[in-house]
């Protein structure tokens, strides 16, 4: 009896244990299988899409002209408001001039005594020649006469000629507008000596602001592809049809007039391998400055057809671009793509996905390849406001 109890109570125990250890186990199971990560996808959209080119440049004025004094002296006066418009010929400056009116005086006393000199050698000159026709004189004595006037009227051209040099240095005493424009601060103030190398000093700039100018820099590879690509238009733009150009200012806006190229830079920098271009926009209410940051934009392409994901979709791993493309189960593949160029936030992909497939733009980095996964649709590229006006460049 005891043995039975014994043997019904060693068969319970194992009955229990065996019952937990399954119990425990399934637990585990369903631990070891959590949920599927939930990532945000997009559909490849496929259309065409205009693929522009931008640069990072500088503005100027249509015309900077930089003031300077001509003469050495001291600034007596500022006859300007700092940072307005003034009008061609406006007076700006004025330079101590007392020295440059004694030379002035100086000259023309020199040249008073050159004419009274030359006059008294033409008198003789006047006297000889009836008294050597007549044989008073000889005619040495005439051709010496005749050679006197001539060194005299040699000197009256010379101090006229200094004169005139004294009188213009005596007008670079009084510093003139050279165009209409704006003219900034002031680099010297009332006091203090101005004047030429090696005193030079920049008193100011004036620039013409009807127009802006905007200087940028392309690469050589850049210009040889934009050569190429503006060939066809090459006659429309002779015939006045100029390719337009965007400018992109500091705040992101864009500017409202469009611009055209002014001039390409003769030569490559070898430097740095890069082509200076310049741009021209209307400026006509004055509100772009020089010395501001602005991007130019260039419609550079027209890509037909053209496959765009999100830009962020894409994840770079030593050299080679990826994209996790989710299938119809649901499973997130590792796909290689190689890309084209970027328009705005979108990116135009060459090979390795097709149209309405659907690729993670968000949690990415919880996803493994051949994982399943929980996708969200989210804002398709074709409804990107990017695609409005793209603010890009090309890879």
């Amino acid at each position: 009896m005891n043995s039975l109890i014994a043997n019904w109570r060693g068969a319970a125990l194992s009955g229990l244990s065996l019952c937990l250890l399954t119990s425990s186990g399934c637990r585990k199971e369903e631990q070891a299988a959590p949920s599927p990560p939930e990532v945000k996808v997009v559909e490849v959209v496929q259309k065409d899409v205009p693929i522009y080119r931008e640069w990072v440049g500088q503005t100027y004025g249509a015309v900077d002209i930089e003031i300077r004094a001509r003469v050495n002296g001291w600034l007596t006066g500022m006859h300007f408001q700092e940072g307005s418009e003034v009008k061609k010929g406006a007076l700006l400056y004025t330079i101590d001039d007392n020295e440059l009116k004694q030379s002035v005086a100086e000259a023309r006393g020199r040249l008073a005594q050159a004419q009274t000199l030359l006059a008294r050698a033409q008198s003789d000159v006047a006297r000889y020649r009836p008294l050597s026709a007549a044989g008073a004189v000889s005619k040495r004595d005439l051709e010496a006469a005749e050679a006197e006037e001539g060194a005299r009227k040699g000197e009256v051209d010379a101090a006229r000629a200094a004169v005139q040099i004294a009188e213009i240095n005596l007008s670079y005493a009084t510093v003139k507008a050279p165009i209409d424009g704006l003219i900034g601060i002031s680099a010297a103030r009332v006091g203090d000596f101005v004047g030429r190398p090696p005193n030079a000093v920049i008193l100011n700039t004036i620039s013409r602001m009807d127009s802006i100018h905007v200087r940028f820099s392309i690469t050589e590879q850049e210009y040889m592809d934009l050569a190429r690509r503006l060939e066809p238009q090459r006659k429309d733009t002779v015939r006045g049809r100029r390719v337009g150009l965007e400018m992109v200012l500091a705040d992101g806006s864009v500017y409202p007039f469009k611009g055209s190229l002014v001039f390409i830079q003769r030569q490559v920098d070898a430097a740095t391998g890069t082509l200076q271009m310049e741009a021209s926009f209307p400026n006509p209410q004055r509100s772009i400055r020089p010395g501001q940051f602005a991007r130019i934009q260039a419609l550079f392409d027209q890509r037909k057809d053209a496959l765009l994901i999100p830009a962020r979709a894409v994840t770079e791993l030593q050299g080679q671009y990826f994209v996790f493309v989710v299938d119809t189960g649901n499973k997130a593949q590792f796909r290689k793509v190689q890309l084209g160029p970027k328009t705005g936030s979108l990116q135009v992909v060459e090979q390795g996905v097709t149209a309405g497939e659907r690729v993670i733009v968000e949690g990415i980095q919880k996803v493994r390849p051949d994982a399943v996964v929980a996708p969200a649709p989210v804002l398709a590229p074709s409804d990107s406001s990017a695609l409005s006006h793209p603010q890009g460049g090309g890879k």
